[in-house]
């Protein structure tokens, strides 16, 4: 029986089954739980010379995640394959909040985050916008058959559609890194439904090429600033190159500084532009093999490593320097066990439909964790990317437990035919 006519003879009211109650997979929520706690711990440690009460904040959230993990999980999986097309209307007008005065609030150059009535507090609408991709990606390729790629065009035309909506919105705002995070995800859909090599060899070309595109054009900015004798910082605040130079004319000068402060970090402002990047190598170096200790950290306490991100996005450069290798890699095998436990669901599920939807939650999450990190150590460009169940923030954290909770789903249900 197709995926589509069993969901469809589901109860539309019976989405908690009682012999499903006690049905779950502890290893996720057990690993959850632990690197919640953590991340308390270290976004407190971050802010303890300031006074900051961020954790406080987390603390707050984490039980909301809490309990929206649990009520994701207590709806059968099979109700979103109905109700797919609900995300996408609900996560696409969100996004366009954004960009409406009053509404949209503007931090740090970019306008990423819309203000909640009543509540005092923001949500950044591009996470919710992922878990909508998600879900109406894997809907539109469970219902769909797909094989060779001529066979497959009109499920690939509908695939750039759901994602590209969202994918051009976010990076309008801008958020660049956000927007690029769906590309892996739905990639990783599309290879689990069997889709012709020849699609992914088209894919990596256009990648490769991009690549090279955006290589060139940092090159001539860089060219620009030289011929120009313009400070790097004075172009960011200007876009002088993008407004007028460039070719690719979605990029902002502050994203090419940061491509070139990687390729380049002696060069590119050393104290300004690179500066990040060369404070949170020293706090993940100077951390050893057990670490300073917890809330001796020197780097974060005098305000080398920046106080206004070391709670979010560099969180792992405070956890390393306080508790050294040995803390890095408990929490990098924490991360892989909830990434492995997904994939190992993922092959237990029925039908397309859940396999799916336990690899793209999954992707989401090891792409997130290989870019934050990946960037605390110097192996890629500075990039605003939450670290799952650690950094700060609220709407990052609830995608988070929303995604568990979908692959949860995933596991409670599975038998349920």
């Amino acid at each position: 029986m197709a995926v589509a006519e069993r969901e469809s003879q589901l109860p539309m009211f019976n989405w908690v089954q009682q012999r499903t109650h006690w049905r779950i997979d502890p290893v996720t929520p057990l690993c959850m739980a632990i690197l919640s706690a953590i991340g308390v711990c270290f976004i407190y440690s971050a802010q303890v010379f300031t006074g900051g009460n961020l954790y406080l904040q987390q603390i707050g959230w984490i039980g909301i995640g809490a309990v929206v993990y649990v009520g994701v999980s207590l709806v059968n999986y099979r109700h979103y394959l109905r109700h797919s097309h609900w995300f996408m209307m609900a996560a696409v007008p969100m996004l366009a909040l954004v960009f409406i005065p009053g509404i949209g609030v503007e931090l740090f150059n970019a306008q990423r985050w819309i203000k909640v009535p009543g509540l005092g507090t923001t949500i950044q609408p591009s996470e919710p916008a992922k878990i909508a991709v998600l879900v109406v990606c894997a809907s539109i390729l469970a219902r769909s058959r797909i094989g060779t790629l001529s066979r497959s065009m009109w499920t690939l035309g509908k695939l750039a559609l759901a994602a590209g909506v969202p994918m051009a919105l976010i990076m309008a705002q801008p958020d660049l890194g956000s927007a690029l995070v769906i590309l892996p995800m739905v990639l990783a859909l599309l290879y689990a439904s069997n889709l012709s090599h020849r699609f992914f060899l088209g894919a990596l070309a256009a990648v490769t090429l991009t690549v090279g595109v955006v290589a060139l054009d940092a090159y001539y900015y860089n060219r620009f600033l030289d011929e120009n004798r313009i400070d790097p910082k004075d172009s960011a605040r200007g876009n002088l190159y993008g407004s007028d130079h460039s070719w690719l004319p979605y990029l902002k000068d502050y994203q090419r500084n940061r491509v070139l402060s990687y390729a380049m970090p002696d060069k590119i402002d050393p104290r300004g532009i690179s500066y990040n990047i060369n404070q949170t190598l020293i706090t993940v170096g100077s951390g050893g093999l057990v670490g300073k200790g917890w809330t001796e950290g020197t780097q974060a306490r005098l305000g080398y490593l920046p106080r206004a991100v070391a709670p979010n996005d560099f969180i792992f450069s405070v956890l390393a320097e306080e508790k050294g290798f040995l803390g890095s890699v408990t929490v990098l095998g924490l991360l892989s066990v909830i990434l492995a436990n997904g994939v190992r669901i993922a092959s237990l599920a029925r039908d397309r439909f859940g396999t799916l939807l336990c690899l793209g939650a999954t992707t989401l999450l090891a792409v997130h964790v290989f870019v934050n990190i990946g960037m605390t150590i110097g192996l890629l460009p500075i990039k605003g990317l939450p670290l799952p169940f650690l950094s700060h923030g609220g709407s990052f954290l609830l995608s988070c437990c929303i995604l568990q909770g979908l692959v949860q789903s995933v596991y409670r249900f599975r038998k349920e035919f």
